[in-house]
């Protein structure tokens, strides 16, 4: 098996193009009053849309003690995502913008590509997500380390441009306290009154594959990882209107790989199992009104494994983002359907 296929990146955590159901005339027509409560403001009759712009690399690292670190990157500086969410379900479309300057060298660095759809449902003190995201076109961002005569800037990198990673992946969570909105600071389709936190454990679930096809050589890796977070969220609330939102999730886990290499119709195939680490966070602050909301967000992301008592897995990741949303009034032919499950359901 050769040294690429020996690496194991790990999770690759990672929202159909977001449609839009806006119809002027319901967008700037009759305004509908919001609900309101002792501890939240209702939205119930508004449509939530949302842009992301985040900075958020897709990268891998293999520590070996004996050996020559290898780091991996697609070539991007951005992604973007699409969102829209009514009551208690939301959809979510991820992609690089290559009109923000995304695979701007790609005569050294390749060509990368990443699509993203992800799935929420709020069913009342329960959120239950679902995933899909892809992948595909890698460099090995410290090429010196494997070829001295190479000059940065002049010389392409090693390139892996058919290394393409998938995910399928499901989150459910359960809110503990009763005063803390997640959806405030999630979907926001609702705001918070006063200040409130809340512990939130959730178990992650996911199958990853990890596959590519150089020099003849073809190999396929997929991984089953199963989960579990203490997640604390907090939410201040400043002056009615403004918020500040950090979070901590550390999580423990277990990975099982199997790997196939074929090389000269030689198949090799391996079964391993280990014990995974996580640590997330982040800090989100914003503004809100009825209609218009905006912010940041300032995140990290560890998770390593040990392969081997000499090699490491590791993927550290710490980014920002910026999202600007809007509320709109719901079409007729939207609201009706999803009342309708929201009855049944009594959420």
């Amino acid at each position: 098996m050769n040294t690429i296929s020996k690496t194991r990146y790990g999770l690759f955590l990672t929202y159909v193009f977001v449609f839009l159901f806006v119809n002027l005339n319901v967008v700037y027509g009759q305004e509908k009053k919001v609900k309101d409560s002792s501890n939240f403001v209702f939205y119930p009759d508004k449509i939530m849309i949302r842009t992301n712009l985040s900075t958020q690399l897709d990268s891998y690292v293999l520590q070996n003690k004996t050996d020559t670190d290898l780091f991996l990157e697609t070539n991007t500086n951005y992604k973007l995502f699409l969102s829209v969410d009514y009551k208690f379900i939301g959809f979510s479309y991820g992609f690089y913008p290559h009109f923000f300057g995304g695979n701007n060298d790609e005569s050294t660095k390749g060509k990368s590509s990443y699509s993203d759809y992800n799935f929420r449902f709020f069913l009342g003190k329960w959120l239950q997500t679902v995933q899909y995201s892809k992948t595909r076109g890698y460099y090995v961002k410290n090429t010196i380390d494997f070829n001295p005569d190479w000059t940065v800037g002049k010389d392409p990198y090693i390139l892996i441009p058919n290394l393409k990673t998938q995910q399928y992946g499901m989150s459910t969570s359960y809110i503990f306290n009763p005063k803390f909105s997640l959806k405030s600071i999630y979907s926001f389709t609702e705001w918070q009154k006063e200040s409130a936190g809340s512990f939130i454990p959730t178990l992650v679930y996911d199958y990853n594959q990890l596959s590519y096809d150089l020099e003849g050589t073809k190999d396929v890796q997929k991984e089953y990882n199963v989960r579990i977070a203490t997640s604390y969220f907090y939410n201040f609330i400043i002056h009615k209107r403004f918020y500040i939102s950090p979070n901590l999730s550390p999580s423990i886990g277990v990975k099982f790989v199997n790997s196939k290499s074929t090389q000269a119709d030689i198949q090799q195939t391996e079964n391993d199992t280990y014990f995974t680490k996580y640590l997330e966070g982040g800090l989100k602050i914003g503004y809100n009104t009825e209609r218009i909301l905006f912010g940041a967000s300032f995140n990290f992301n560890e998770s390593w494994y040990n392969e081997s008592k000499t090699a490491v897995v590791s993927n550290s990741k710490v980014y920002g983002f910026l999202y600007f949303g809007y509320r709109f009034d719901a079409p007729n032919f939207i609201q009706k359907p999803v009342d309708v499950i929201n009855d049944k359901l009594k959420l």
